[in-house]
């Protein structure tokens, strides 16, 4: 089903297409619409913790396990004036704010209140919230309603809010939309300020919402369409969990994984309509079943510079790569599937430059930066010998740990410490969904569960700077950051940090 309706606001009225402000460094998830996950400027050395912040107050730490902490914390956002928004869990399951502080005291310059109810979940999602091209803060109310916030580096500014399917919907019933509808997706936004995520429906409502994508633009005006309809799949039920919708670099696709629970299709939709442009279904390179599609996962797509899209699965049947999943590899149309990577089930790629790999000498203008965990005791190779890696999209290898042929290793480097208790080279986890590349300094930052921050310098190939955070701390996976500034944001065991000179 597909709905159109014009938003009232209630607190502020936007005119024209694009909303006033300085283009943010950070917009949210993995830095931009296409998830590339670039510095702005060259990060600074690892000479202190210039500040932290929580990012959760009252953090769950898995009794059954290891004290896992199974959340995926949002990304935080940044403004050209360096003004770090982030939001805030503030209940034991559920309950969230979003804080502004400034990127260079780490002190709060406001905070706000959200009312958002999380949809259902087994691993906590990530909160959604983004910060527009046009310098505008806009995250999730309740009943699948969008707030904003202007003037975000400021101590005031006006709010108002959006509503996909039309406020007036809304005011004649906000008991049955709060009850039933929920954002779960991050919201990502195209250069315009158009708005799509991803809302799931639990339960009836007025006008017969259906779960799906919404988009809403940079007037107000909302759009959305249902997950079957966009994969012309009745059997599909849902956008999948925590899946930040990417843009194409011209801006005319939007990309979104859509899923019956466990598996589907990557589809691509006409981002000013929502009307189906493109459909693959998601495939296990090796057993040619179909991969699993995991509402625990937070893999988005990735659009490449040429326009191909990534995305990563896990693996079916399961574990046979060893929990590795796939990290898929389409061009623009989903028409030619191309060589996977050997990961992908819980990862975002980030974009590098082939320019930022000096020892480089293929042919591919760019690379792709990818957690390449390989866990210990999971799956017939499951050694624990951790790893980040850079991969080339446009060249091959047989894989290590199967018999599929996968993008081929360019730079790879294994975590640096030692799990006690599991085998040598049995190391700790990198924590990461989506890890910030510095083309300037030629350097990855990367989180590890081992308690601290690392610079992967990619001239060397050597963990050149590492600052300790906390102890050692496994959890669900996070982001680092690069602010304008050259800030290094990092977080970990539910706390953001901010490192530098």
């Amino acid at each position: 089903m597909k709905g159109v309706w014009l938003t009232v606001f209630s607190a502020v009225l936007m005119t024209g297409a694009a909303w006033a402000g300085s283009t943010p460094e950070w917009r949210g998830y993995a830095g931009d619409a296409q998830h590339n996950a670039q510095a702005p400027v060259a990060n600074q050395a690892f000479g202190r913790i210039h500040w932290k912040a929580p990012v959760d107050l009252d953090p769950q730490r898995d009794p059954g396990g290891q004290g896992e902490l199974l959340i995926h914390y949002g990304s935080p956002m940044i403004t050209a004036s360096n003004t770090v928004i982030f939001p805030v869990k503030t209940g034991a399951t559920g309950g969230f704010r979003i804080e502004a502080h400034n990127g260079t005291t780490g002190s709060l310059i406001w905070k706000l209140g959200t009312r958002f109810v999380l949809a259902p979940h087994d691993w906590t999602p990530s909160f959604p919230a983004h910060l527009t091209a046009q310098n505008v803060v806009v995250f999730a109310g309740p009943g699948g309603t969008v707030r904003t916030r202007q003037s975000p580096d400021s101590a005031t500014g006006a709010g108002g809010r959006f509503v996909f399917y039309g406020e007036k919907n809304y005011r004649a019933d906000p008991s049955a939309y709060d009850s039933n509808v929920m954002i779960d997706t991050p919201i990502t936004a195209d250069d315009a300020g158009n708005l799509y995520f991803g809302f799931v429906v639990t339960g009836s409502t007025p006008i017969n919402l259906a779960s799906g994508i919404a988009r809403i633009d940079a007037r107000g005006r909302g759009t959305w369409i249902s997950a079957p309809n966009a994969a012309n799949d009745n059997s599909i039920t849902e956008i999948a969990q925590n899946c930040a919708p990417a843009i194409s670099p011209d801006q005319t696709t939007v990309y979104v994984a859509v899923s019956n629970g466990s598996s589907g299709y990557l589809v691509g939709l006409d981002s000013k309509t929502l009307k189906p442009k493109y459909r693959t279904t998601l495939v296990d390179p090796v057993s040619g079943s179909v991969a699993w599609i995991d509402d625990d996962s937070s893999a988005a797509p990735t659009v490449g510079p040429d326009g191909d899209v990534y995305y990563g699965v896990l693996e079916n049947p399961y574990p046979n790569h060893d929990d590795r999943g796939w990290l898929l590899h389409f061009d623009a149309t989903l028409t030619t599937q191309k060589t996977p990577g050997s990961f992908g089930w819980d990862d975002t790629a980030s974009v590098v430059p082939a320019s930022a790999v000096p020892s480089y000498t293929g042919t591919s203008p760019y690379l792709l930066m990818s957690k390449y965990n390989n866990y210990y005791g999971i799956g017939p190779y499951g050694d624990g010998h951790n790893r980040i890696a850079i991969i080339d999209p446009d060249a091959t290898q047989i894989d290590q740990y199967s018999t599929a042929t996968v993008m081929k290793d360019v730079l790879t480097i294994l975590g640096p410490n030692q799990v006690p208790g599991e085998p040598q080279g049995a190391v700790y986890e990198w924590c990461i969904n989506s890890a910030v590349v510095d083309p300037s300094s030629k350097s990855v930052i990367a989180n590890s569960e081992d308690g601290h921050v690392y610079r992967w310098d990619l001239t060397t190939n050597i963990l050149a700077e590492v600052m300790t955070l906390n102890n050692p701390q496994p959890e669900a996976y996070t982001p680092t950051i690069v602010g304008p500034d050259g800030t290094v944001y990092a977080i970990n065991d539910a706390n953001l940090y901010a490192i530098g000179n």
